[in-house]
Formats: C-alpha cells, sequence, structure tokens
C-alpha cells in the first residue's frame, strides 16, 4: 500500500513539474494543479492512513489524526480558487490579444523599441505605454 502511495505521489508530482514547465499557458495550470493534488496526497498520507478509526480524539484508542485532514482540506480550497484565478487570468491574456511567445512577438514586428506587446499597449523600458502615445 506504502509502495503504491508513493508512485501515485511521485508520478503527480513528476507529471505537475513537467508540464509547469512547459511554454503555453494550459499545460502550466494542469501542471500546477496536478502538484498540488501530489502535495495534498502527500501531506494526507502522512498522518498515518488508518481504516476505520475516528478523527476526533478521545473518541476511539487508536484515533486518526485530524491535523493532516484539515491541511488537505484548506489546500483543496486554495487550490481550487487559485486554479480558476489561473484560468480567468489566462483568459483574460487571451481576449486581450497577448501572445503566448513572446518570441512571436519580436519576430512579427509588433515590438517597438525593444518592449514586449500586451493588448495593444506596448512596454518600452517597463512601463506600459499606450499605441496612440508612440504613433504620437
Amino acid at each position: 500500500m506504502e509502495v503504491m502511495l508513493a508512485l501515485i505521489i511521485a508520478t503527480l508530482v513528476g507529471c505537475g513539474v513537467y508540464l509547469t514547465l512547459r511554454a503555453r499557458t494550459f499545460p502550466v495550470i494542469l501542471g500546477i494543479t496536478l502538484l498540488s493534488y501530489g502535495v495534498n496526497l502527500f501531506v494526507f498520507v502522512s498522518g498515518r492512513l488508518s481504516l476505520n478509526q475516528v478523527p476526533v480524539v478521545g473518541m476511539s484508542e487508536n484515533a486518526s489524526a485530524p491535523l493532516p485532514q484539515a491541511l488537505v482540506l484548506t489546500a483543496i480550497v486554495i487550490g481550487f480558487a487559485m486554479t480558476a484565478f489561473l484560468v480567468v487570468l489566462a483568459l483574460r491574456g487571451q481576449l486581450a490579444g497577448a501572445p503566448e511567445d513572446r518570441g512571436a512577438v519580436r519576430e512579427c514586428g509588433h515590438d517597438r523599441g525593444g518592449g514586449s506587446v500586451l493588448g495593444g499597449w506596448v512596454e518600452a523600458g517597463g512601463v506600459p505605454v499606450p499605441p496612440a502615445v508612440l504613433e504620437a
């Protein structure tokens, strides 16, 4: 049982790290989600798995540890909120016209003055500047 759980945790974390290192937005979001699942499973297993035990101390002789369960529940809620935020952020960037590959901006000639393009605004020297200011 322990070897199987260790392999599952290693697979989740390995796939999560691999996808997080990708260049596209969706695999990064999926990788962060898989990584959080692996960490949640690790924290849950660290509380010693016990079958048919009461999670409340004092109700049984061998009660399971309630702290890892509370931590995992909190991490699941935070992970869901983070995933929802990243999806909205990615959709917002896509709707604003921000390219996922910054190298494509330089190759197509939209890069003015060594900056990057984000939704029609050009970032020149670290300061976002609207296109109308550059044309004037």
